[in-house]
């Protein structure tokens, strides 16, 4: 990649900042979602620690019997893939403390390594960024006319966005935020996204932990949580799910552990229960609500690859458009320090999206593809807050509908307000 073709990241801020706190930074996240281009544009001199297929490369074994040589060269240094030699944590956390410098080195990382061979946690000399795939303030899908951040101090202008289509909505679920798919149509990106997934299957799941794990059974696991995304159904509802639509028996600790086992490649994202804050009578329910990294897989393992398709099934339109939301919220809110959430009780009262901002007051989300549906989503929002403040509890700050398909940034009379995605900037 020539540096002047690349396209700026929202985590680069976070970067440059890290850089200037700790002597070394470690950038993670799934596979192809731009860790390498990000690193490579804060770095000074690089190297690549590639495994190729069936075997490994040279740097590899260089890094484990000569790792001094890997440190070498200008710095910022890249080491991408670095979980492939995990002795080096070690050896930059021992330079680090010996130079005392900051801004040292970047790591790159597509999965949680196992401890085996790090000694230290890093903690003081590393600084660890998730970064997802694009949002559509990055990729130039969104307008920017409404700042997150400014949104959730209760500060916005009111004003017209500009029409969306549905099919507009639909091409950005089915192609997601790659950032090597954007300028691929839908149906391209999609076919890129089934080989994705198949690489994933066959190569890396191998050569996470050097388990041996039933490609079958991992296939259909992935499509079963492609049919639930953006809920919260448990590890059994999936079992069963598996074994109601695929006929596909297994076992429930398996499951479990292939689960964890895409977690370490990034390749889940899910929503954490909130309840930190409320502090009310309410009971909540503690599951976590389930998402992949981009929407766009789902898609693919669900055989949506053209708009049409997702046009032709709004219910399952609906749950990926939540999903594209949810991203790019969770990218928007880790800019200024706030974390996503989901919120579900007992009383059968939901809220998509919460954002807890660092001072502790909270905001409430609710997601919804047509502009139909915005009266009942703001009604929802309003009868919890009066919920939630009648049980004496910590209310929400801000209420908020964030829709597809609505022209305009507005307040209703009810206080809630109302935002298309389109137009949405951290």
């Amino acid at each position: 990649m020539e540096i002047g073709k690349y396209k700026k990241r929202i985590a680069d801020e976070k970067i440059e900042h890290y850089l200037k706190l700790f002597g070394a930074v470690c950038i993670e996240g799934p596979k192809y979602c731009g860790k390498t281009w990000s690193g490579r544009y804060h770095s000074n001199s690089e190297i690549l620690l590639h495994k190729t297929t069936g075997g490994t490369s040279n740097n590899v074994e260089l890094a484990k019997i000569s790792p001094s040589l890997i440190l070498q060269g200008e710095k910022p240094r890249l080491i991408d893939e670095w979980q492939e030699a995990t002795n080096l944590w070690d050896e930059i956390r021992m330079d680090v403390d010996k130079t005392g410098e900051k801004g040292q080195y970047i790591l790159t990382g597509s999965s949680t390594p196992n401890r085996e061979g790090i000694a230290h946690s890093g903690a003081g000399r590393f600084g660890k960024i998730h970064l997802r795939t694009m949002s559509l303030w990055e990729t130039g899908e969104s307008s920017g006319d409404i700042s997150l951040q400014e949104l959730c101090q209760g500060k916005i202008q009111e004003k017209m966005t500009g029409e969306v289509s549905l099919k507009h909505l639909a091409e950005l679920i089915v192609r997601g935020g790659w950032p090597g798919n954007l300028g691929y149509s839908a149906k391209d990106a999609s076919d890129a996204i089934k080989e994705y997934i198949d690489l994933i299957i066959d190569d890396d799941l191998q050569r996470l932990d050097g388990i041996t794990r039933d490609k079958h059974k991992v296939r259909l696991l992935l499509k079963s949580l492609a049919r639930n995304e953006s809920t919260t159904v448990s590890n059994m509802t999936l079992k069963k799910d598996m074994n109601e639509v695929d006929h596909e028996d297994i076992d429930i600790d398996t499951l479990a552990s292939y689960l964890n086992a895409l977690n370490k490649l990034y390749l889940l994202d899910n929503d954490p229960p909130f309840a930190t804050n409320i502090r009310s009578s309410i009971r909540i329910k503690q599951a976590e609500k389930r998402h992949f990294a981009d929407p766009s897989i789902s898609c693919a393992l669900l055989g949506i690859s053209e708009e049409e398709r997702l046009i032709n099934d709004l219910e399952t339109f609906g749950f990926l458009f939540e999903a594209l939301v949810e991203r790019d919220l969770k990218i928007y809110a880790d800019n200024f320090r706030a974390k996503c959430y989901h919120y579900q009780d007992y009383q059968n009262k939901e809220i998509d999206c919460v954002i807890e901002l660092e001072n502790g007051e909270w905001c409430a989300f609710e997601i919804k593809l047509g502009a139909n549906k915005i009266e009942e989503a703001a009604q929802n929002l309003v009868n919890l807050k009066e919920n939630i403040e009648k049980e004496k509890g910590k209310a929400p700050s801000v209420l908020c509908v964030i829709c597809g398909l609505t022209n305009a940034v507005y307040q209703r009379p009810d206080g809630v307000y109302v935002v298309p995605l389109t137009a949405l900037k951290p």
